[in-house]
């Protein structure tokens, strides 16, 4: 997708799925281990020195904060996954957008990496950050059976 010219602003990057679709019961230094390896191979085929690792690694750290303000009175069951079809849409849309928005503002301004384009860089991190939302919303509906029909 890094070839797919969407406008300057718009710049989905769907690896944050992966990301976002790791069980509940991995721990939290695998989690870390596994967005590091990620992050590492992504940055060796894009040629961006560090800045899919760095972003990879903040998002999943933010993960178990984030996991934690989300999660349902009971804790979270075994059996289910972080997906729209076990939790909900409006639990996805909470918990993943606001992964996704930690990783493109980190992301986006790492890469600006000066303040004086704050405003155009919000503006690439909101529309980036919807449209990589939309992506992964989609992704789910190709690669996940609803095992509820």
């Amino acid at each position: 997708m890094q070839h797919i010219y969407l406008g300057s602003y718009i710049v989905p990057y769907p690896y944050v799925l992966f990301l976002l679709l790791l069980p509940f019961e991995v721990p939290k230094i695998a989690s870390l281990f596994i967005a590091l390896l990620l992050g590492v191979v992504i940055d060796l085929f894009c040629n961006s020195s560090g800045l899919h690792t760095s972003s990879a690694l903040v998002a999943i750290f933010s993960r178990y904060y984030i996991l934690k303000y989300v999660s349902p009175r009971d804790g979270y069951d075994a059996a289910v996954q972080p997906n729209v079809y076990d939790m909900g849409l409006q639990w996805f849309i909470t918990y993943a957008g606001s992964i996704i928005f930690i990783h493109h503002t980190y992301f986006f301004y790492l890469e600006a990496f000066r303040f004086t384009e704050f405003f155009s860089v919000l503006l690439r991190v909101i529309l980036s950050s919807v449209s990589t939302f939309l992506v992964c919303y989609l992704l789910q509906f190709l690669f996940y059976k609803n095992q509820y029909k």
